[in-house]
């Protein structure tokens, strides 16, 4: 299959709920504590637009704004021992609100929740202000290293989970055809606060998921998968959990299956169901989790007609054992090892992504490989930069530069509540194609990598209203000009990161 590049497999590792800010506000430099896993930059390591180079970890806007009201501190220092985090509120109108029309200085208000104990903020809204360094997120600064980093990188929208999944696999939030309740699914109920108008604002489950049990969506259109399919373009989506018919170590099976969440959370399940964006689509669903009719070696070919290219973790490993590596491969951890604050952490991420990526460098695909390591939304971490208004909205939701509002505006096709772009987000390319330790300040955003697709496979462009329209190149933080970079590997511990 021809492409456009030498990259002839691209692999999304698609991760949770983390700001640019909060992985990398002081990079390169960590705070290195005794007792601490060590982090040393290499020498010239770029400069990167963070907390630290803005001059923003002392007398931050957050911490003297009155407005946040008690609770509010100073951005502060998060350690290995503190991996574990309460969730902060990542919903789109309080998104906004906390941006304050690019002041950035109301997040403990709007997005800030706080968790009992613990030091710092811990106990207080101000937690939001918390963030992590290479002595936590090791295996993320490493990568950023070694291979090509974006500090530029931003939410298509603002919004949690579903919406940051939708714009990477369509770039398309609007477009609702149905919705409904419950499982069985209730026909027409409308999802509270998860759709505004025709547009997924918040978490809807998919329409029909056999493992949805609440508000469901459904849409139309089309989205990366459909175009892949009219190429003969080998592709899949394979997300922890997916398999139905496996019994986990202790015991779950069916959509229950689950692992010992982070901290003392209990156990969270390994398949959520709106964090799996091509089930949303009649087109590309495989709504009863049917597993695949071929052999791993034939995985996300058209030959499987039974997965419709919807596939567990598992599979994907599976079909690397077997000599098969899909040319595009969407990748969804168990939800115990997505990187989500809450029930998962950076600790339990980092084990999924070296892991994955390992696999990945030793294996046949390395040479022809890109790697990219996104996340769908910021969980509502604080993040000093306030991205480009590239999409307006003006709905009861919107709140970005006034009450009802945000931007001036029209909004692409018409489409409403796609206030963008969102939050910055961490953005990480590895590859032997990668260029070695920079940074791309180029202006990107979720569905860049949903345009990288596009252009390298000659697919075409969604259209309709996609942000893929309007999205950014990553292709400049890759160098396809020297032949000697497909030797180029790094294997990390996955415990410590090194």
């Amino acid at each position: 299959m021809h492409t456009e590049t030498p990259v002839k497999h691209l692999v999304i590792i698609f991760n949770e709920n983390r700001s640019f800010d909060h992985y990398f506000a002081t990079y390169p430099t960590a705070g290195n504590p005794s007792g601490s896993i060590p982090f040393v930059a290499k020498p010239h390591t770029p400069k990167v637009n963070n907390l630290a180079s803005a001059n923003l970890l002392v007398n931050n806007p957050n911490s003297t704004n009155p407005a946040n009201g008690t609770g509010a501190t100073d951005p502060f220092r998060l350690d290995r021992t503190q991996a574990n985090t309460r969730s902060q509120n990542h919903a789109y109108t309080p998104e906004q609100q906390a941006v304050d029309n690019g002041k950035e200085d109301l997040f403990p208000k709007f997005t800030g929740r706080g968790t009992a104990g613990g030091a710092g903020a811990f106990g207080t809204n101000g937690q939001v202000l918390g963030y992590f360094d290479g002595n936590t997120t090791t295996a993320f600064w490493n990568y950023a290293q070694h291979f090509a980093m974006n500090d530029n990188s931003f939410g298509t929208t603002f919004g949690p989970s579903a919406p940051g999944a939708l714009n990477l696999t369509s770039g398309q939030t609007g477009g609702v055809i149905a919705t409904g309740n419950g499982n069985p699914v209730v026909a027409g109920a409308v999802p509270d606060d998860e759709v505004t108008g025709t547009t997924v604002t918040g978490d809807p489950q998919p329409y029909g998921d056999a493992c949805s049990t609440r508000d469901q969506a459904r849409l139309g259109g089309t989205n990366i998968g459909d175009l892949l399919n009219a190429k003969g373009v080998s592709w899949g989506f394979f997300q922890g959990g997916f398999d139905l018919t496996k019994t986990n170590p202790n015991g779950t099976t069916g959509c229950n299956r689950s692992h010992p969440a982070s901290g003392n959370v209990g156990t969270k399940t390994d398949y959520i169901p709106h964090h799996q964006p091509f089930q949303y689509y009649a087109s590309t669903a495989n709504l009863t989790h049917t597993r695949p009719t071929v052999p791993p070696s034939l995985y996300g070919t058209s030959a499987d007609t039974g997965a419709n290219h919807q596939y567990d973790s598992d599979d994907f490993f599976a079909a690397l054992n077997a000599g098969n590596m899909p040319a595009v491969t969407f990748l969804k951890a168990p939800g115990y090892q997505d990187g989500h604050a809450g029930y998962s952490d950076p600790l339990l991420e980092q084990e999924f992504v070296v892991n994955t990526i390992n696999t990945i460098m030793t294996s046949k695909f390395w040479k022809s490989t890109a790697i990219v390591i996104a996340y769908d939304d910021s969980d509502g971490w604080y993040d000093h930069q306030m991205g480009p208004i590239v999409n307006s909205s003006a709905t009861d939701q919107d709140a970005l530069t006034a009450a009802g509002k945000c931007g001036k505006g029209t909004p692409l096709n018409g489409i409403q509540g796609r206030c963008g772009y969102g939050p910055r987000l961490p953005l990480i390319v590895v590859s032997p194609f990668a260029k070695e330790n920079f940074v791309d300040h180029s202006t990107t955003d979720q569905s860049s990598i949903l345009r990288f697709i596009e252009d390298n496979w000659g697919t075409g462009q969604i259209g309709g209203g996609s942000f893929d329209a309007l999205a950014g190149q990553i292709t400049n933080m890759f160098d396809f000009s020297s032949k000697a970079f497909g030797s180029r590997k790094l294997l990390l511990d996955p415990g410590n990161g090194n």
